[in-house]
Formats: C-alpha cells, sequence, structure tokens
C-alpha cells in the first residue's frame, strides 16, 4: 500500500471554492495542492501577498485550477471580511472554510513575554473565530446551506503540553468553538469538523529549531507507534474528504491523524523537558534573527 496516493476520484471536489487561511506554505500548501486537482477554486491567505503571489502562480500551471490569493490578517476582522468579499466576488460563493493558518512558540513558558503569548492566541483562537464568524454570518444572511467549516487543531488541544502552552491553550479553544458550532449552526446547513495531526514535517522546520544531534535526540517518529512521521498528501487526503459531499453525515467530529502518537506519550513536546536552559538561549537567538529578517 502507498500512502502518499491521492484517495479520491478527480472530480471530487468540482464547483466548489474552498478558502484556505495560510494556505501558502507547509500543510496548507499541501492541502491547497490535493483541493486543485480535485477541480476546486481555491482562495488562500497570508500576509505576505508577495509569497500567495508565487504559490499561485506555480499551482496554476502544476494543476490547471483556480487559485485567488488574498492578503489578510485572520487577527483583523475587517481585513477578514474583505477577504469573504474577495472571495464571493470571484467565484461567485464560498462552500468551505478551513481554518489553518496558526502561529507556535516552542519555549519554555516562563521565558515567554505577555505580548508574545497574546500573538499565538490572537493568531489560532482569534483567527480562527474572525474568519468563522465572518463566513457564518455571510451564509446565513444569503440562506445558503451545505457549508463546511474545518478546523486544524492538535492532539495538545484535549492534552495539553508543556513548552506550547500559547498554542495547547488557543487549540482547545478552537477544538470547542468546532464543537459547540456543529451543533448550534447545523440548522442553517453547516457542518464543523477538524482534524489533529501528529507530526507532519515541513522542510527545514526542524532544522532550524533542532540543530545538530538535537534533531536525532528528538526525532518525533520515535514517538510514534508507525515508527514515522506522516506524508503531507495523507493529510490532503483526509481533508479532502472532511469538506467534500462524501462526509455529509459527519459533523462535531475531530480526527486524529498521528500514528498512535497521542495515546502513547501525552503531550507532543512534552519530551523537550531535557533541553538545557543553554539550548533554549541558542534556539530563542536563532528564532529570533530569523524574525527579523
Amino acid at each position: 500500500m502507498n500512502y502518499s496516493k491521492k484517495m479520491l476520484r478527480d472530480d471530487a471536489l468540482k464547483g466548489k471554492t474552498i478558502v484556505v487561511t495560510g494556505g501558502g506554505s507547509g500543510l496548507g500548501k499541501s492541502m491547497t495542492t490535493y483541493f486543485l486537482e480535485l477541480g476546486a477554486n481555491v482562495v488562500i491567505t497570508s500576509r505576505n501577498i508577495e509569497k500567495l503571489e508565487t504559490v499561485k502562480s506555480e499551482l496554476e500551471v502544476q494543476t490547471g485550477g483556480k487559485v485567488l490569493p488574498v492578503q489578510c490578517d485572520v487577527r483583523n476582522y475587517e481585513e477578514v471580511e474583505a477577504m469573504v468579499n474577495a472571495s464571493v466576488a470571484a467565484f461567485g460563493k464560498v462552500d468551505v472554510l478551513l481554518n489553518n493558518a496558526a502561529g507556535n512558540f516552542i519555549s519554555p513558558t516562563e521565558r515567554l513575554s505577555a505580548n508574545a503569548f497574546d500573538t499565538i492566541i490572537d493568531i489560532v483562537l482569534k483567527g480562527t473565530k474572525n474568519c468563522t464568524l465572518a463566513f457564518g454570518k455571510h451564509w446565513i444572511e444569503k440562506e445558503e446551506t451545505n457549508k463546511v467549516v474545518l478546523n486544524i487543531v492538535t492532539t495538545y488541544a484535549w492534552t495539553g503540553s508543556a513548552y506550547v502552552v500559547p498554542s495547547a491553550t488557543a487549540k482547545a479553544g478552537v477544538l470547542a468553538l468546532t464543537r459547540s458550532l456543529a451543533v448550534e449552526w447545523a440548522k442553517y446547513g453547516m457542518r464543523f469538523n477538524a482534524i489533529a495531526p501528529g507530526p507532519f514535517p515541513t522542510k527545514g522546520a526542524w532544522d532550524r529549531l533542532l540543530p545538530g544531534d538535537l534533531k536525532e535526540k528528538f526525532d518525533l517518529a520515535k514517538k510514534v507507534p508507525l515508527k514515522r512521521v506522516g506524508d503531507h498528501q495523507e493529510l490532503a487526503n483526509l481533508a479532502a474528504y472532511l469538506v467534500s459531499d462524501f462526509s455529509a453525515y459527519l459533523n462535531g467530529e475531530v480526527v486524529t491523524i498521528d500514528g498512535g502518537e497521542w495515546l502513547k506519550g501525552a503531550g507532543q513536546m512534552n519530551l523537550l523537558e531535557e533541553v538545557p536552559p543553554e539550548m533554549w538561549d541558542m534556539l530563542e537567538a536563532m528564532i529570533r534573527s530569523k524574525k527579523n529578517k
């Protein structure tokens, strides 16, 4: 069995318009690519419009689909409303919202400033709330049905995890939002589900965070019973199913895709207890230098 193969038939998302926040990089880009291959139009958003324009050109050539890049800071409700309007103006309607935009600090909590903590809460929880509220109100006002909101959470949304406390706090809120609105807004023809991914490394991320011998010491694959990390296509397959009409009876569910990692040991980042203070100093300096570029 080849788990990197594509799962759904080619026209599974034909005629649908999907908004993917944070759709220009990482897992968001992988999901966007598959949605396009399945016939959807996709709106991708982030704060970096130049990057989005480059991804638009790349993916339209690769897939033959249509991509609308929209600059949007999900923390700002007015920008989110403008993004909704731009999406509808371009494609006539939006069928799916995928709340994927996120941020994270891997750090001892006592090293975080109040502003750093707020930054993650604002992107992950407030950003998801802003997008969900804006699209939900639009769909209700227009009396449009058969709409889907898919949220990306994490297994530590219910277990908690050391060293990623702002993210764990925010993702727990997103999980509660998902389950609450699955009940409240079902009457308006909306479904709400979530995916909780385990380790799905993006290129270069762990090389930057864990240099040298630390990459081997904190190899996340060793925490997974299946002894491997996830392939991006596996996540894209699951996301495509959950936003498609094939999952029409699935509502209020959180699907974990982590190879059994969370069952083996709660708190994905708890293993960072072994990082010495001087290494945290080095990692913090690396993150700051990257942020300032």
